[in-house]
């Protein structure tokens, strides 16, 4: 049993990623495989469903990092939904709260995607 696993769903143009266990150095590389998957099917439009997320260090948040811009550019972005409070305290020390959107639910994460350009904020 490896420290991390990730399930990878496709809903309509939205792939959902469910990292389960802890992303660190050393498991890092299967979280940033599923990433690096999606947008090599030109899929740009990511939710990380962080339910099943214990952990996230830096390494994953680097992932993240490393994936935005090419996904950005693509006119697509990544975004996060279910953070447990260890994993969303860790994204607030680091201002990840402010470079990317949190959703309380999958649901919502996945709407958010429908939103025309502009509309709300």
């Amino acid at each position: 049993m490896t420290e991390l696993q990730v399930e990878t769903r496709e809903l309509e143009d939205v792939t959902l990623l469910y990292p389960k266990g802890f992303i660190n150095a050393h498991t890092v590389r299967v979280f940033e495989g599923e990433i690096q998957k999606a947008l090599q099917q030109n899929r740009f439009k990511i939710v990380v469903n962080c339910a099943g997320l214990s952990y996230i260090a830096s390494a994953g948040l680097g992932a993240i990092m490393g994936a935005i811009e090419e996904v950005r550019g693509n006119g697509g972005d990544i975004r996060l939904t279910e953070l447990n409070e260890t994993v969303l305290n860790i994204f607030e020390i680091l201002g990840f709260n402010h470079l990317y959107r949190i959703f309380p639910s999958e649901r919502e994460a996945v709407m958010s995607f429908r939103e025309p350009e502009g509309a709300g904020s």
